[in-house]
């Protein structure tokens, strides 16, 4: 099998902050059906180094961006894993990204310029006799590889992966030294923005190929509305940008087996059971309308405050809402707010993978109307366990949801429902369609069938993704 190397700030089993540790972790198995070889280098985070107590050192250094660091190898859960131990970089309180008062480390443009510098150098130089032809790398916190790489002469392919434009990795140009970057680097047609180092502008500039996580975004983030500041330079590289949509990993999300959750079905009366189960747990009465679910970083980019508009056009008509997430702090009290107002609407702040499990085999619908979103694998979970997606026409939600329209219901193809423009007016329109369609039990049941059946695996994606890396190979 050939060799790559997929580099990462997180990833299933072992750290998860949202759909980009989803995606990282299923990448490995994906790749492996087309005879690709991946390993995964990782942040050594205090909750990563607890999994991995007997490891391999295979990789070490007396300054990695100021302080001793090595790189372990280790196996878990199928996963080849190489994990950058560094203490002075990872070894802190709070979470992955921020710290204890909830802001942004500092240091954080140099904890990911190591992991990056270390990508390279393992690139470079290799383990033993293994040394991978591609470099694939996720968002910012791996963006400033290509530049490592040239570098130290290191000559494999480089893909940048976005998964979320939004997100650049910011620093203040005095730090150009201290992250090793080189000053005729540092122009507008480098890694120059306003003034400052735009780490996301670097890998956008420096990697060979560049994709993100579905056709539709990779069209949007060329534009000024979607482009977040970067759509003039990805305009230009627009002959490197691919769109390859996200899969979900179909072994893990199966309802026919989920141990995660207590009623497995394949039939409507084990959804019904799953339903009743969830209604309990969240304590929501019994009602004529579809139970529906919000599973997400509660955010205004995910158009959650839209949603609490709109939310008078389902509890209106019999429809219920369990809600599970926590971010902004004014949503998360304008949700527990709603939900003291509304006994058809239940909300859990945090995050609970089993319980999500259980909200998806239980609910009648999930809910994503986000103002952006790259492809997004809530509306996958939904499709695959029989939660009618409703969506706003955005990105990656376009290329999976099948629209509920005249044409679509007439030729039985339906999955789901689409809302445009994304506001408050249409989302409430969408919701009190949902809401007629569910009263009408044959078009509903198909919507569900036609969801549970729609392919929302890896296989495509990972064809596509192994199209890419061969290209790296005979540049």
């Amino acid at each position: 099998m050939r060799q790559a190397l997929s580099v990462a700030s997180e990833c299933v089993p072992l750290i998860k902050t949202g759909g980009l540790a989803d995606v990282v972790g299923a990448l490995p198995g994906a790749m492996a059906t087309q005879d690709w070889e991946l390993r995964t280098l990782l942040p050594g985070y205090p909750t990563v180094m607890r999994q991995v107590p007997r490891a391999k050192q295979v990789w070490k250094s007396s300054d990695l961006f100021g302080g001793s660091a090595r790189v372990v190898a280790a196996k878990i859960d199928g996963l080849d894993l190489l994990i950058l131990d560094a203490p002075h970089l990872y070894d802190r309180d709070g979470t992955i990204y921020l710290g204890t008062n909830g802001q942004d480390y500092s240091d954080n443009p140099e904890r990911f310029a190591a992991l990056s510098w270390v990508a390279a150098e393992l690139a470079t130089k290799g383990i033993g006799d293994w040394q991978p032809e591609v470099l694939h790398l996720h968002d910012w916190q791996a963006a400033l590889t290509p530049w490592y790489l040239r570098a130290m002469g290191g000559s494999a392919g480089t893909l940048l992966t976005i998964h979320n434009v939004a997100f650049h990795g910011i620093a203040p140009a005095a730090r150009l030294n201290t992250l090793r970057l080189p000053p005729d680097g540092f122009t507008s047609d480098g890694f120059e923005f306003w003034g400052q180092i735009n780490m996301l502008k670097a890998g956008i500039v420096a990697a060979d190929q560049i994709s993100t996580v579905s056709p539709s975004y990779a069209h949007e983030l060329t534009t000024p509305e979607f482009g977040m500041g970067l759509d003039g330079v990805l305009s230009g590289r627009s002959h490197d940008l691919s769109g390859v949509l996200n899969g979900i990993d179909t072994g893990v999300w199966n309802p026919a087996s989920d141990p995660l959750i207590s009623t497995h079905f394949k039939t409507a009366r084990g959804k019904a059971k799953a339903k009743a189960e969830l209604e309990k747990e969240f304590g929501l009465p019994a009602a004529d309308g579809p139970l529906c679910i919000v599973v997400s970083r509660l955010t205004t980019q995910k158009g959650l405050d839209l949603l609490l508009d709109a939310l008078p056009a389902l509890v209106d008509r019999g429809g219920r809402l369990a809600m599970l997430g926590s971010g902004d702090r004014q949503l998360e009290n304008a949700w527990l707010r709603a939900a003291e107002e509304h006994p058809h609407v239940a909300v859990r702040i945090g995050y609970d993978e089993p319980l999500s499990h259980r909200m998806f085999a239980g609910a009648d619908s999930v809910l994503v109307p986000s103002r952006f979103e790259p492809c997004g694998l809530t509306q996958l979970y939904g499709l695959r366990y029989g939660a009618v997606p409703v969506v706003a026409l955005t990105g990656g939600l376009v290329d999976t949801v099948i629209p509920a329209n005249a044409a679509a219901l007439s030729a039985g193809v339906a999955t789901g429902l689409q809302f445009h423009p994304i506001t408050v007016d249409a989302l409430a329109h969408s919701l009190i369609r949902l809401c007629e369609l569910f009263d009408d039990t044959s078009t509903w049941t198909c919507l569900q069938r036609n969801g549970m059946k729609h392919p929302v695996g890896w296989d495509n994606s990972a064809r596509d993704y192994a199209d890419i890396y061969d290209r790296l190979c005979s540049q």
